[in-house]
């Protein structure tokens, strides 16, 4: 953790021996894309989500036969479950029976009294309930009041919904308060932490594509983070979800918040260079896409600031035309050719991934 940044202090909750909130490190999470119903796919999915480092799945519960392929799912899989519910109340009581370990709910879009029953029965069973405010299906009478889905009307919702849920003596909630607008997101997060104490799920929706996400989610959940806010975080990619995970832990590891994975530190190239390293750069960070150990590691082009950056990292290259030197720890292992630069620099990352795991 950056001596910078000092995280605000949140409730403590479980969320199927995840402990999100206090002082537990910030969780990241992600959503299934694909059917739910589709039980092999979804584990398949999960599976990947899982050795990318995602640590709580969410998946979407639009009918019976989706609530029911939870009860199939659960036993396959090694990270906490949640079912996201709109409209539907019978959905999220279903879902819990067949073995989910929270609800995501949109207060919006479910009537109270279907939020009593969905409330009494994760009480009885202490489930966690994500309190899920989103600038599109916000309470009609809140958005007409402040001209829209503004953040305070988003903090209006979520702790008109935190009342509703205290007044059942159900406080096992998390609360997110979304918006596809970054600023709008910021202010409505900062709004809500100064005035209640539970755990908080960031995340810019609707974010778009990987690029588009990246920017949005590095600027909202980034921004937040480095202020103390924020307890779990999705980043939310078009498509596939499993680079969401490198993202989430890209910001995490930027902020020195959580320092899980490779740090790949690759200069942006310049007339200068003389080897392939856009391409050296893409391979390395495919091949340990699944690394968890925290190393840094510089891939250089060239000598003006190569050798320093290298020499600053747990390993890197700086390289020459054809040719490069390898670090290793601030001193120069040896001169390699081009040609040798992944399997060599693999090769002794494999070896110091062992060394550290033997410590």
């Amino acid at each position: 953790m950056s001596p910078r940044i000092r995280r605000r202090k949140t409730k403590s909750i479980d969320l199927g021996g995840v402990r999100i909130g206090g002082d537990a490190p910030v969780v990241v999470q992600s959503m299934t894309a694909g059917d739910t119903r589709n039980v092999d796919a979804t584990v398949a999915q999960i599976d990947e989500l899982e050795k990318a480092g995602c640590e709580v799945i969410r998946v979407a519960v639009p009918d019976e036969a989706a609530a029911a392929a939870i009860r199939e799912i659960r036993p396959r899989i090694h990270i906490p479950l949640i079912a996201d519910i709109h409209f539907q109340y019978p959905l999220a009581l279903l879902a819990m029976n067949h073995g989910a370990d929270g609800i995501r709910i949109n207060p919006g879009n479910i009537p109270a009294d279907g939020i009593r029953r969905i409330v009494a029965m994760a009480k009885a069973n202490r489930k966690v309930i994500r309190i899920g405010i989103n600038a599109g299906s916000l309470e009609k009478e809140i958005a007409a009041r402040h001209g829209g889905p503004t953040a305070g009307a988003l903090v209006e919702s979520a702790l008109k919904n935190i009342l509703f849920l205290e007044e059942m003596n159900f406080d096992l909630i998390k609360l997110s308060l979304k918006s596809s607008d970054v600023a709008t997101t910021i202010e409505a997060y900062r709004e809500v932490s100064a005035k209640t104490d539970y755990p908080l799920h960031l995340g810019v929706t609707e974010a778009g594509t990987l690029i588009q996400s990246a920017i949005k989610s590095a600027i909202g959940i980034g921004t937040l983070l480095y202020e103390g806010i924020g307890d779990t975080i999705r980043v939310s990619v078009t498509g596939s979800p499993v680079p969401e995970i490198g993202l989430a832990y890209g910001i995490l590891r930027a902020l020195n918040i959580r320092n899980v994975g490779p740090d790949i530190v690759s200069c942006p190239t310049c007339g200068r260079c003389e080897i392939d390293l856009a391409g050296l750069a893409a391979k390395v960070e495919r091949e340990l896409r699944e690394m968890k150990t925290p190393l840094k590691i510089a891939l250089m082009g060239c000598v003006v600031n190569g050798p320093g950056e290298a020499a600053e990292a747990d390993i890197g290259i700086a390289g020459g035309k054809g040719v490069g030197m390898l670090f290793k720890k601030g001193k120069i292992v040896r001169k390699i050719r081009e040609a040798e630069f992944i399997p060599v620099l693999l090769e002794e990352i494999r070896k110091m991934e062992k060394e550290i795991g033997n410590v």
